[in-house]
């Protein structure tokens, strides 16, 4: 489990909202990811974690440890969910490992529907705003979430996210999560749906080796299927794949690029808010 692996250990969590967020990044000889950020107004507040004992010797108290994390953070996303809620307000949390196109898609979806919904952003990373710079660009709001050394967005980071995001009633929120096929699926943001995307270019197998984040996900969107003439990719394996781990996880497939299989998720997303 994440909180076994020392993720959440003396995290140093930094919510920026991008409004009036001007930033570039750099990489130092010895590795070093440096962003320097230059703010019209003071928005950006930094948070630090506790540190957590998630050393400890005994089994149990390391069970214990994690359920108490876990607890904790499974209250903080019911008031979510009711602050979502009272705002008739789609949050959908979108998972995925580096790579696989959640940013892409995201952009194309933001661009084609933003006559038709209203939606804004929470974008998680570990370091940087690249893509958060990148979702601005579409003219929508974005509040960036750094998670330092953390694998995973969690509740209590979404909560803080959401009083920079300050989204409108009758809108829709996306979270982008950390690129992690594991993490991520174990912690509840409040979202109404949690969405996980699964690239051609990653091998069909990926639901039967990843399973929880597949059967914890309501919906899977196979990205980049433009590129199937180019790939050993077998679709129809795949999508058994992960029937047979969520025989109810509906799926999607697209190409961010072309614009194949993109009317369909967009219905799906115009009647789940239409039903919020």
């Amino acid at each position: 489990m994440c909180v076994s692996c020392g993720c959440s250990n003396d995290s140093n969590v930094t919510v920026t909202n991008m409004k009036n967020q001007h930033s570039h990044t750099h990489t130092l000889p010895d590795g070093t990811v440096v962003t320097h950020s230059h703010n019209h107004h003071e928005n950006e507040h930094h948070h630090h974690e506790p540190t957590a004992n998630v050393h400890a010797n005994i089994h149990n108290t390391t069970i214990s440890l994690e359920q108490e994390i876990l607890g904790k953070n499974n209250l903080l996303a019911a008031q979510n969910r009711g602050w979502f809620k009272g705002r008739n307000i789609l949050a959908l949390n979108l998972m995925s490992s580096p790579g696989s196109g959640k940013t892409t898609l995201l952009t194309r979806t933001i661009n084609d529907l933003k006559e038709r919904l209203n939606i804004s952003v929470i974008e998680g990373d570990q370091e940087t705003t690249n893509d958060a710079e990148k979702i601005k660009s579409t003219g929508c709001q974005v509040v960036q979430i750094n998670t330092g050394t953390g694998c995973h967005l969690d509740a209590g980071m979404i909560e803080k996210g959401l009083q920079e995001l300050n989204p409108p009633l009758d809108s829709v929120v996306m979270i982008e999560n950390v690129g992690n096929l594991v993490c991520p699926a174990l912690f509840d943001l409040g979202e109404e749906s949690k969405v996980v995307i699964l690239s051609v270019t990653e091998g069909e197998d990926k639901p039967i080796k990843y399973p929880h984040i597949f059967r914890a996900s309501d919906i899977m969107i196979l990205t980049k299927v433009d590129l199937l003439p180019y790939l050993q990719f077998d679709v129809e394996k795949c999508i058994d794949y992960a029937k047979q781990v969520n025989p109810n996880i509906k799926i999607f497939q697209v190409s961010a690029t072309t614009g194949v299989g993109l009317d369909e998720w967009y219905g799906f997303l115009s009647r789940q808010v239409a039903v919020v």
